[in-house]
């Protein structure tokens, strides 16, 4: 893990940039890793705020002598977004859309631009960019280009050099230059041109290695590697001299504006999902679906489908379209007019009955299409295979599947027999591989499982490798077919190209950058693929007196396998999205690689394997990386591998407090549930803060809660049970839990929930605590916020051992609080792990799942009446993240004439006490504004706000000055108009 150090530089820089300069050992830990299985620690980072500012940057590293890397969303699978350099991260500033031509159908942008981000802005004029790649979240143009990106769709779109018009630059020494079309004889280029010296030498290599290029260079669409020499080729129509700088994986110059060619949107597209019973047919049967013209065929195969299945954000999409067990699906996608789409979708099914396919056959022969026209279940289909990577790499096991041979291409009518050949390989070493992507072009993405950590299966790896690579070039096929070359695939250009075009490969870097201060080490003069020293668990990888707080059971490694669930992030980058979901809220409001998921698991997985010093899990810094996580728990259920953050950061605060201690804001939040009783008692005492001028700037100067925002408001006539059952002998059982929030600063969310579950018949039971204490009971939650793990598990045997008896007998418990109730089914199995808490977490319903089953059921008996038009709805972070949404919006849309309209939010901001700290109250005001509180703001003043979270109606009302309401009031409301066969309005809280 250790760096060359270049105190030079990083003192120039801080004095010549406006933008980050980070050169501290956790923000270069943050970026030694890509998506790939290398890890190379950074001399240093720099985050320009303009191109400018980056060529400065460059301009100081070369003058220092140090190497510079060029990185966007750092999700490389190759090990080419690593180095011993000057990192210059683009993903952050260098984000614009500097023209957009519609006529031409052409724009130029920034390179740090990421795709989705470009698409979502050129939508609004009917156009994008089509390179539709499987990251396209997180990826950004500037490495798109370098990378040669392909997507799913090149059948008909092509590839990134198709797509690519001209690049502008900056070289090696610092001259800038266009690279862009020019006539076969250069004669538009001026004589004082950078660039004329360089083309002409450039083509003149092109027209001296004409003869091997044409030998040599593999004949399908999907070759990526090395450098396009064929761009430079005699050709009388002239060139495109930026075509050589695409692909080139940032190491002849820097890319400071991309000019791309843009397309009409895709119309309306239908899906055929063609199943098979036997791999190698579906395999031997995409060279005949091709030839009906899709714009794409996916393959997903049975390892991918049995893996969705168990990711609980995936598994309603595979129930909705997966038929029996296929061994292998291809994903056949036509997007012409409506009947063109219908006539094909005909023809497709034609094609499969031609091959010898149909549901009531047997064995290979099994299969037919699936017919799929509904576009969000299209759009659902494409996440499940985009995230394909992510899917793969969730298995648990130490061994994973390994990124080396997954995306090479051949020829169509090979595919099958190289497929079969390969596994052959697969299982001679003793492994198997998984297998997905794109069919239509002969390049799926296959991984043998390995684990790297052990010596024999490093040596496996270069096994099946030099035997894929062999099959390749008998097919004629290309070993790289689109995630580059890297430090994976360089070394083996001279078996693939020869020795001659391997020169040439190097004289092009020697003219653009003799020096090597670009990237070095890619493409050209690599190191051994299998240089274990290079690798993210390299030989000397240790994780020693590793001490869990949590259960990590199922996942293996050091600290009862806390150890191998951070491990679980693979870099590949998909908490780095913008939209879309809850991932990750902190990071869409500051775009630093520190508050994403990805960095923060890296620096945990960096700190618990001593590469950050002694006690790094505890120390200041690691503070610092986990300090805007909101714990929203958006990760657990979007990150595909199920790094679980939130647990995690539980973890380091366990740590930081046994060697710390805690803050007195620490303390004065963890246990809230222990004073609260006596605080209500005092409630005018505990609101002076609010009231007294001065009070709360003493509070944030003395405990850090910041005098900006308003503190809950005790309250003297909190609620206290007056008996411990409710409603109707023989009705229906249900424990109701009131929470420490609920129950203290908000009771008229507990009275609406007993009204209406008493009104609709159910027996409810509120019991004391067995303890015999008259302490109310608490789900632990704020003393996990605070690190305090054994003070948490106390209330969670409390909560265990006064709900047993009704568990026990099927009784569910319902709650009103999604952080709280939710921990039922999250934290306490990892507090207490045995048959009682699971029987508990299985029992545990926030109350709109409750009356939304009851409902579906038929056995919720309750009259309700209108009470407005619309209901404006924000989900809860702990919502999303346990797939809660949808009950909620189905027991709203049980109110008459209610019309729901559910915000696309991310975290509220204000994530329990993270909205109040003096420190991350910006950030919390800033998450709020990514699109909550707009849509607030433009609501009608007759709609309903809905939030069912304490803090999310905080939020909503110091923001926008609207009172949201928790959905069980507005089913009180209507409960209430129904009796009074009248429309009634809600009154806020007092």
């Amino acid at each position: 893990m250790a760096a060359r150090l270049a105190p030079g530089l990083e003192r120039r820089l801080r004095s010549e940039m406006t933008g980050d300069v980070l050169f501290d050992r956790f923000s270069r830990g943050r970026y030694a890793t890509d998506a790939s299985f290398y890890q190379i620690m950074p001399m240093g980072v720099v985050v320009p705020r303009t191109v400018e500012e980056a060529e400065r940057a460059i301009a100081l590293a070369r003058s220092e002598g140090i190497p510079v890397l060029p990185r966007g969303g750092g999700t490389s699978q190759c090990g080419q977004t690593i180095n011993e350099a000057l990192v210059v991260d683009g993903s952050k500033h260098l984000k614009r859309i500097l023209e957009v031509d519609l006529e031409g159908r052409r724009c130029v942008v920034e390179p740090g631009i990421v795709l989705d981000d470009l698409n979502a802005q050129l939508k609004q004029h009917g156009l994008w960019f089509p390179v539709d790649v499987s990251t396209a979240s997180r990826a950004t143009i500037g490495g798109m280009a370098g990378n040669n990106s392909c997507g799913g769709r090149s059948l008909r779109y092509g590839t990134m050099r198709d797509n690519v018009l001209s690049i502008d630059a900056m070289l090696a020494d610092g001259a800038k230059a266009h690279f862009g079309r020019v006539d076969h004889n250069l004669s538009e280029l001026p004589p004082d041109s950078p660039l004329a010296p360089l083309a002409r030498d450039l083509l003149a290599l092109g027209g001296r290695e004409a003869a091997e290029i044409a030998a040599r260079f593999p004949k399908v669409q999907r070759r990526v590697g090395g450098y396009n020499l064929d761009s430079l080729v005699p050709n009388p129509a002239g060139y495109n001299l930026s075509h050589l700088l695409v692909g080139s994986e940032g190491t002849l110059a820097y890319s400071t504006k991309i000019e791309l060619k843009l397309w009409p949107l895709i119309g309306k597209k239908v899906l055929g999902a063609c199943h098979f019973g036997s791999f190698y047919a579906a395999m031997d049967a995409a060279q005949h679906l091709v030839k009906l013209k899709p714009i794409a065929v996916e393959l997903v195969d049975a390892t991918l489908l049995k893996l969705a299945s168990e990711i609980a954000m995936f598994r309603p999409t595979l129930e909705r379209f997966v038929r029996g067990q296929p061994e292998a699906i291809l994903l056949v996608e036509f997007a012409e007019d409506d009947d063109e789409n219908e006539r094909r979708l005909k023809l497709l099914a034609d094609t499969m009955g031609d091959l010898g396919f149909g549901w009531d056959r047997s064995g290979a022969n099994w299969g037919g299409v699936v017919e799929i026209r509904d576009a969000g279940l299209q759009a659902a289909i494409a996440d499940v295979r985009t995230s394909g990577l992510n899917i793969m790499m969730s298995m648990k096991d130490a061994g994973k599947p390994v990124s080396f041979v997954e995306d090479c291409a051949v020829p169509l009518e090979h595919l099958a027999d190289y497929t079969d050949r390969l596994t052959q390989v697969f299982e001679k070493h003793g492994t198997r591989g998984t297998w997905y992507a794109h069919a239509s072009e002969g390049c799926l993405h296959v991984r043998p499982v390995l684990n790297l950590r052990l010596e024999k299966d490093v040596k496996a790896m270069r096994a099946i490798a030099e035997d894929a690579f062999a099959m390749v070039r008998e097919y004629k096929g290309s070993h790289s077919g689109e995630h580059g070359d890297g430090m994976v695939r360089s070394e083996f250009h001279e078996p693939m190209f020869g020795s001659r075009l391997v020169h040439a490969f190097e004289e092009v870097k020697d003219r653009f950058d003799p020096k090597g201060l670009y990237n070095p080490g890619k493409i050209v003069h690599p190191p051994k693929f299998d240089d274990r020293t290079l690798f993210r668990y390299s030989p000397d990888y240790r994780v020693e007196g590793l001490q869990a707080a949590l259960d990590w059971t199922g996942y293996s490694g050091a600290g009862g396998g806390l150890q191998g669930a951070i491990e679980m992030c693979n870099n590949n980058g998909a908490c780095r999205k913008s939209a879309g979901g809850v991932m990750c809220p902190s990071y869409r409001v500051t775009r630093d690689e520190r508050d994403v998921t990805r960095g923060r698991a890296n620096t945990l997985r960096l700190a618990i394997s001593g590469q950050l010093g002694p006690d790094a899990l505890a120390s200041d810094e690691m503070m610092e990386t986990l300090k805007l996580c909101v714990s929203c728990k958006g990760c657990r259920r979007e990150c595909p591998t199920g790094v679980d953050m939130a647990k995690m950061k539980i973890e380091a605060l366990a740590a930081r407090v046994k060697a710390k201690g805690l803050t007195l804001h620490q303390r004065l939040v963890a246990y809230l549930p222990h004073y609260a009783g006596l605080a209500s008692k005092a409630a005018w005492l505990m609101n002076v803060r609010d009231r007294l001028p001065g009070a709360a700037a003493l509070s944030e100067k003395l405990a850090q809660f910041s005098a900006r925002r308003s503190l809950p408001r005790w309250r003297t006539d909190a609620f206290r049970e007056e008996a411990t059952t409710f409603g109707p002998e023989g009705g229906r059982e249900v424990v109701l839990f009131a929470d420490t929030f609920n129950r203290w600063f908000e009771r008229e969310n507990v009275d609406a929930a007993l009204s209406v579950l008493t009104a609709a018949g159910y027996r409810v039971h509120m019991p004391a605590p067995v303890d015999g204490t008259k302490r109310a009971l608490c789900c632990g939650r704020t003393f996990l916020s605070a690190g305090l793990v054994d003070q948490a598990r106390a209330e969670a045997r409390r909560v265990l051992s006064t709900y047993a008896p009704f568990v026990a007998r099927g009784v569910p418990v319902v709650g009103l609080e999604p952080s709280c109730l939710l921990a039922f089914r999250d934290e306490l199995p990892s507090l207490i792990p045995g048959e009682d808490t699971q029987r508990l977490a299985a029992h545990a319903l926030l109350i709109e799942e409750f009356l939304a089953r009851e409902a579906e059921a038929g056995r919720l008996m309750l009259p309700l009446g209108p009470v407005a038009d619309r209901a404006l709805l924000h989900g809860h972070c702990h919502q999303k993240s346990f797939g809660v949404m949808g009950a909620v919006e189905k027991t709203l849309r049980l109110i008459p004439g209610l019309k729901v309209e559910t915000v696309e939010s991310s975290c509220c901001g204000m994530a329990g006490a993270f909205g109040y700290h003096s420190e991350t109250i910006d950030v919390s005001l800033a998450m709020a504004e990514l699109s909550l509180l707009p849509a607030v703001r433009k609501a009608e003043a007759g709609t309903l706000v809905v939030a069912d979270g304490t803090s999310c109606r905080h939020q909503i009302h110091d923001g926008a000055q609207r009172d949201a309401v928790h959905v069980i009031r507005v089913l009180a409301a209507s409960l209430e108009a129904a009796r009074a066969d009248a429309p009634r309005h809600l009154e806020a809280a007092e």
